[in-house]
């Protein structure tokens, strides 16, 4: 299986999850909230993304069969990243698990970001740096995001 098979789902599990716990925590939100709301986007939002991408690929006309098989491992790829986010949200406490998540996240990004830039023969380093450079945009602006809330409606 290619990078390129898992690496959209993957992508938005990774960032989504991270920047959910993180932003989250800064807005004080019980285990039982982020937990809920990891859950709630790893089936809904994943299955909207999924049946995006479906859709798109129909539209571009892929081949029936290999884009129903794209949707699935798309599914699949990213439910299964965002249940290992919920492990971490599940045994640690809050503020560790959000650290805990951070770090998970980086790991699960530079990987998955190296894989995908060796698979295109591109150089790694700048496709980590800036991959990561995003996702830390999305977890700095949903900390930032459940800090207002808190301070607005705490």
């Amino acid at each position: 299986m290619k990078a390129t098979d898992y690496s959209f789902g993957s992508a938005a599990a990774i960032i989504t999850s991270t920047a959910l716990i993180v932003g989250l925590d800064a807005a004080t939100a019980t285990k039982a909230t982020v937990v809920s709301g990891l859950l709630i986007v790893a089936l809904a939002d994943n299955l909207t993304d999924s049946i995006g991408i479906h859709f798109y690929q129909e539209a571009e006309r892929l081949e029936a069969r290999r884009a129903f098989r794209s949707t699935v491992v798309n599914f699949a790829a990213r439910l299964l990243v965002a249940l290992t986010f919920v492990g971490i949200a599940v045994a640690l406490p809050a503020r560790i698990a959000a650290a805990g998540a951070a770090v998970w996240g980086l790991v699960l990004l530079v990987a998955l970001t190296a894989s995908v830039a060796r698979e295109r023969r591109a150089p790694v380093a700048p496709e980590v740096a800036k991959h990561v450079a995003a996702a830390t945009a999305a977890v700095v602006l949903s900390r930032l995001l459940g800090s207002l809330i808190l301070r607005g409606l705490g």
